[in-house]
């Protein structure tokens, strides 16, 4: 019986090609399967640097249904990488259901260091990085408005994932809810050569991205509650 193989996470650039790291390229020429989000946007970055490993799409719309036999094929000796469009797999993308698979049946995983947006968004914010809440996407519908009611009293510096086509309502919102004057700071397109990082309060983010239009990744980072005066 041969020996099971292994899960490898692998973070990819989340925009400069030049941050993919030394060994997460010989990782992904080493393992027998790669598990990308988007297979399309995957290509281009393996194309660059030169690995032409057998790869196959993992994503939220099929993950479910795939995990189980992909865990199956580790156990029989498969080593596989998983990959997302970018950044750390897991983080506000598909890897969660894989890795919890792969737990239940002994897998070794082993999560390679790299990419992932909310840190450095964190770090040049210039709000508090000590402690912080990463809170993802909010929810698009159902289930929104409570997120962010239960956010209101949040002491800790939140994170949030959002889309261009979401961001000037989205920050709308945080106004309402925080309050116009929180300091926030919101990143677009980080490591790309459109990078923009706009800091200010919520009213004045909602002012600047209102009249433009809004384009790529986006982080938003948001100062937390202050305490109250003999709390």
């Amino acid at each position: 019986m041969s020996s099971p193989g292994k899960l490898y996470l692998v973070p990819t650039p989340i925009g400069n090609l030049e941050d993919m790291t030394y060994r997460a390229v010989r990782m992904l020429k080493e393992v027998d399967l790669i598990l990308a989000e988007d297979t399309r946007v995957s290509l281009k970055l393996l194309k660059h640097y030169g690995i032409e490993n057998r790869i196959t799409s993992h994503h939220k719309f099929n993950e479910h249904k795939t995990v189980g036999l992909i865990a199956g094929q580790i156990v029989d000796g498969k080593n596989v990488a998983l990959i997302s469009d970018a950044g750390t797999p897991g983080i506000s993308d598909p890897g969660f259901l894989l890795v919890r698979q792969c737990i239940e049946k002994g897998v070794e995983i082993e999560c390679l260091p790299g990419a992932t947006a909310l840190i450095p968004a964190l770090v040049v914010s210039g709000l508090p990085s000590g402690r912080f809440s990463f809170e993802g996407f909010l929810p698009t519908k159902k289930g929104r408005k409570k997120q962010l009611s239960l956010l209101e009293d949040e002491q800790r510096t939140m994170v949030f994932y959002e889309s261009p086509y979401r961001l000037v309502k989205t920050l709308q919102q945080l106004s309402e809810y925080f309050g116009e004057t929180r300091k926030c700071c919101v990143c677009r397109e980080l490591s790309k050569l459109h990078e923009e990082i706009f800091r200010g309060s919520l009213s004045e983010a909602v002012t600047h991205f209102g009249e433009k239009a809004v384009k790529g990744e986006i982080v938003v980072v948001v100062e937390g509650k202050g305490k109250k005066s003999g709390s």
